[in-house]
């Protein structure tokens, strides 16, 4: 046996107790006659001492030649600490040690295994198994198992069965790339990993499995951001016989289940927003609620003067910052300088200060007085003591830019606390969205989206006015999940492939199998998928993924540890078929 106990569980009950522990020595610190050793796990730090007196000869020397991060058992008697330590839950007592083992040396880590540790990112992503050792990085770990585990605890008690679905599946031209496999036994043919197990689970529903999910890895070669990763997890779900009302009624509930299960926080209002309002009000798909800022849309009462930079602007918004009148000339200049960033992209900003004696002050007074200024107060809401700030330009670029600002200054502000959550529906989503670069109309969620009732009519004529039978679940600023009802016969989903540019032909290769199968008797269905990764962040108050992910991929796409992607070798090449890919 190893360990009677593990490193976090002794206390001063078990004084006068033997015991046996195992794990790594975190520090040691030799006074000369004695010598205290901290030994961790992942239950937590017991303190080892070793008494010139007390302790024999040949083990007091092998205690002095320990160094941090090997690996030792040892045997001894639980005794009263002498100078405890509070901060510990073994702080009252320490180990009288009578044995010691040396199970592994171990050579000096490139990083202190500290909660605070000297190692920057790459470093640690390159010997994460030793960044796993660390206080945060194990913790976000655990946390992501208990999350996973009452999420897997409420969706058996709601009656989902838990089906899993294959990873080598063919790809498909809608959505992100794929990740393609070839395949050795059919030569010149690929597999493509995943990016959902969308037509799967819709093949259950028509199965008759009625309620599916799965905690599935999905795959997307795409550009990489800092809450996105080529391969990550999905609380995926499907329903059949339902129609919108019953998959967000359902979700809901999950969701309130996991705030208070995990945060202990009740949740009882989830406020629905139309798409288009979310983008009018708030620039993008996925607001944070948890403050104001609403934007007002200015053009009424700024294209009435000899402005050009607004005359010539397709839309003038802006939104006021709460106490912002505050913020000195430098610091406005400065967000002015964090807006003209090719990520955020725009040319300029016009503010306008509201001073508390009800006064306005703008850097445009020479094309604006004060009943104008006046107006744009009441436009944005704005209050004195606040600032308005006032972008202008094409209409999507400019919501998106104050987007970012409103997002920006949030942060600054302070507004956006990790302990507060504020869920949101999303509904009513486009079903199409132009795509400049191809010059035709692609799915904005995928190809088995169904349109709102009564709106297919509308592909022929107006294609880009139809709206998607489609919601998205936001939490804090971030889509957490999202999902739609989906077509379940044949002659729609025929239909709504030719309207996405399909042949028949491509249309019957890429998916004659599920349009097969809704011959025969596929029930109404619709579902939704969690993004368990960012999910698992927001709930532990933060939004970088990588920190939930036990071996995370850097911005790069790469495996900085095990060094992948790597290139293989001429004979697996000439196995799988890829002798052009070989090197000359």
């Amino acid at each position: 046996m190893y360990r009677s106990h593990n490193c976090g569980e002794l206390n001063a009950s078990h004084i006068n107790k033997e015991v046996t522990l195992a794990g790594w020595v975190q520090k040691s610190r030799d006074k000369g006659f004695m010598i205290w050793v901290d030994l961790r796990d992942r239950y937590g730090i017991t303190q080892l001492i070793f008494d010139e007196e007390r302790t024999s000869k040949s083990i007091f020397q092998n205690a002095k030649t320990l160094g941090r991060e090997f690996v030792i058992q040892v045997k001894g008697k639980v005794i009263e600490r002498s100078s405890k330590n509070p901060n510990l839950s073994t702080g009252d007592i320490e180990i009288l040690v009578s044995e010691l083992t040396i199970l592994n040396k171990a050579i000096l880590p490139p990083f202190t295994i500290e909660d605070d540790t000297d190692g920057g990112e790459e470093l640690r992503m390159k010997y994460r198994y030793l960044d796993i050792r660390r206080n945060p990085v194990k913790n976000s770990l655990i946390f992501r198992h208990k999350v996973a585990q009452a999420v897997r605890n409420y969706l058996s008690k709601e009656g989902f069965i838990e089906v899993e679905t294959p990873y080598l599946i063919k790809s498909t031209p809608e959505g992100a790339r794929d990740f393609v496999v070839p395949s050795r036994m059919n030569a010149g043919q690929f597999y493509a990993l995943p990016q959902s197990p969308q037509t799967f689970k819709q093949l259950l529903m028509v199965g008759g499995m009625d309620k599916y999910f799965q905690i599935v890895k999905c795959f997307r070669d795409e550009d990489l951001r800092a809450d996105r990763q080529p391969e990550f997890t999905q609380i995926d779900c499907e329903m059949a016989f339902v129609e919108q009302e019953d998959i967000l009624n359902a979700f809901e509930g999950l969701t309130r289940h996991l705030l208070k299960e995990i945060n202990g926080i009740e949740i009882e209002k989830f406020p629905r927003m139309l798409y288009d309002d979310a983008m009018r009000l708030y620039g993008n798909d996925k607001p944070d609620i948890r403050f104001g800022m609403k934007f007002g849309e200015l053009n009424s009462v700024t294209q009435h003067k000899d402005f050009g930079v607004f005359n010539a602007a397709e839309l003038v918004v802006g939104i006021a910052v709460p106490g912002g009148n505050n913020f000195t000339r430098k610091e406005i200049d400065q967000l002015i300088d964090w807006i003209k960033r090719p990520q955020v992209g725009a040319l300029g900003m016009v503010y306008c200060r509201y001073n508390e004696d009800g006064s306005f002050k703008s850097s445009v007074d020479k094309f604006f007085d004060e009943a104008d200024l006046a107006k744009w107060a009441d436009i944005t809401g704005a209050k004195p003591g606040d600032l308005i700030c006032v972008l202008s330009g094409e209409t999507d670029k400019v919501r998106g830019q104050l987007s970012s600002l409103r997002m920006e200054l949030a942060t600054r502000l302070g507004l956006r606390k990790p302990n507060e959550f504020a869920p949101l529906w999303v509904i009513d989503f486009p079903l199409l969205e132009w795509d400049e670069e191809t010059k035709r109309y692609h799915a904005m969620h995928h190809p088995f989206t169904s349109p709102k009732p009564g709106q297919i009519e509308l592909l022929a004529t107006n294609p880009g006015e139809v709206k998607a039978n489609a919601y998205d679940l936001v939490l804090n600023g971030n889509e957490i999940g999202g999902g739609s009802i989906r077509i379940h016969d044949k002659k729609t989903q025929s239909l709504m492939f030719d309207y996405l540019g399909f042949t028949p032909e491509e249309a019957k290769a890429q998916f004659g199998f599920l349009m097969d199968a809704f011959q025969y008797g596929a029930p109404p269905h619709g579902g939704l998928a969690f993004g368990l990764d960012r999910l698992v962040a927001i709930l532990a108050g933060q939004e970088i993924i990588r920190d939930f992910i036990a071996f995370p991929k850097n911005n790069s796409g790469r495996d900085v540890m095990i060094d992948a992607p790597a290139t293989i070798d001429n004979k697996q090449l000439e196995e799988l078929s890829l002798k052009l890919h070989l090197k000359q």
